[in-house]
């Protein structure tokens, strides 16, 4: 793998950069691994390279049923943040966040993590209530979060209006100043890069169409598109469509689909230094280092495997926007698009093994998949390695549904589920 560095970037330049080599290895399927990955996202690709760099393992294949990432790695808004209310949550997204603070450098891949702070803002004295119990769980939790007045909220995010007669007046915020965003399409290939370093199998356009087992009910393999391939354990890591793959080995997920829409304005030069969040508007900014305002909207209310929704909802987020950021009424917006979120009961993840003996599933992530991206990854990889669950993902089974130990994050998700 070619190092980047300024010298390597001088070097190229003088050679007209004509001495770049692809950046992961494309391969044909082998006729069996030892794993293999369903899902080439973030997390499925996460999870591959840490199988490799911590567990040694390294005849591994990720399959991937379009391109590289081109499922909801590319089609989220990039937030990261660790502010959940529930221990058994804030500790993985912990996990995730300080993997984050490190992961350039871990992968000789710049994935543009910018710590800008998050500041989740409340327009009613309910959503003061709750997110003051946050700021006191997590730090009770050793997470940082702090309150602010209207004023500090000002001062920390200027364009923000704070006037008391507006239609969602701002009565305060919980700000994690750790928090921030990163580029999305950087995080899956680096993962892409480093795993094909230590001799992970990246195979694109491969869909699987079933997963084989033997007579003991034992997972021995996967059906593709491009020919069977024989396999001792198999993750699946798929997000929207996790349960249409858990079917195939007749396990049913307790998951709903629904789409969940974004959009991005015209460039303009920095004028958002941060994350704003509300969870009344059901929406969410920041500014790329493009300079293009990045909106998120709350879910469609309809299930669907489509990566698009209704105009009624990104319409309700942006006028409330341009009430709570006056500045941003003459921007123009260039385009819009959808992803399908996984949503469980309880709005938390399942990173776990299953009740078929070797496969293993990360899922349910709803709107929380990319800030949770080297955290899911790094313990996924845990799981399978292991046969067993590290302590931080070990409540996040199939079975608390059905024992009643559930998570419930509904609050801290942040839109509208």
């Amino acid at each position: 793998m070619q190092k980047f560095s300024a010298f390597s970037l001088a070097r190229q330049a003088l050679g007209r950069h004509l001495g770049w080599q692809p950046q992961w290895r494309s391969v044909a399927p082998k006729p069996s691994y030892d794993i293999i990955i369903v899902g080439g996202g973030g997390h499925g690709l996460g999870a591959a390279y840490y199988l490799a760099k911590q567990h040694g393992l390294r005849n591994i294949a990720v399959v991937e049923r379009g391109w590289l990432a081109g499922g909801n790695t590319a089609r989220n808004t990039t937030i990261i943040r660790s502010n959940y209310l529930f221990e058994q949550s804030s500790s993985y997204y912990e996990h995730a966040l300080k993997l984050w603070e490190g992961l350039s450098d871990e992968l000789n891949y710049n994935v543009m993590f910018s710590q800008r702070g998050c500041l989740m803002i409340a327009h009613n004295v309910h959503d003061v209530q709750v997110f003051k119990r946050h700021v006191y769980a997590n730090r009770l939790n050793g997470i940082d979060n702090e309150w602010l007045t209207p004023e500090q909220v000002k001062a920390f995010c200027p364009p923000l209006n704070i006037s008391p007669n507006i239609r969602y007046p701002v009565l305060g915020g919980a700000l994690q100043r750790r928090a921030g965003t990163a580029r999305h399409d950087a995080v899956a290939w680096g993962y892409a890069r480093a795993a094909s370093d230590l001799g992970v199998d990246i195979i694109e356009n491969c869909e699987v169409t079933g997963i084989d087992r033997d007579a003991s009910g034992r997972v021995t393999g996967v059906q593709t598109t491009r020919g069977p391939i024989r396999a001792g354990k198999v993750g699946v890591s798929a997000a929207g469509h996790s349960s249409v793959v858990m079917a195939m080995a007749g396990i049913r997920l307790p998951l709903q689909v629904n789409p969940l829409q974004a959009l991005v304005s015209e460039p303009v030069k920095p004028a958002f230094p941060c994350v704003v969040m509300s969870n009344t508007i059901h929406a969410y900014i920041s500014q790329s280092d493009k300079g293009e305002m990045v909106i998120g909207a709350g879910t469609d209310s309809y299930v669907s495997y489509t990566q698009r929704g209704g105009l009624h909802i990104p319409a309700h987020t942006l006028e409330a926007i341009c009430e709570l950021v006056p500045d941003f009424r003459r921007l123009r917006m260039l385009r819009s698009w959808g992803g399908i979120t996984d949503n469980t009961p309880d709005r938390s993840p399942i990173t776990a093994k299953t009740s078929v003996p070797g496969l293993y599933v990360n899922c349910g992530w709803g709107t929380g998949g990319f800030k949770a991206t080297p955290g899911a990854a790094n313990l996924f990889a845990w799981t399978i390695a292991r046969d067993e669950p590290h302590p931080i993902n070990a409540p996040f089974t199939i079975e608390r549904f059905r024992e009643g130990t559930l998570i419930d994050e509904a609050a801290a998700a942040a839109v509208a589920h």
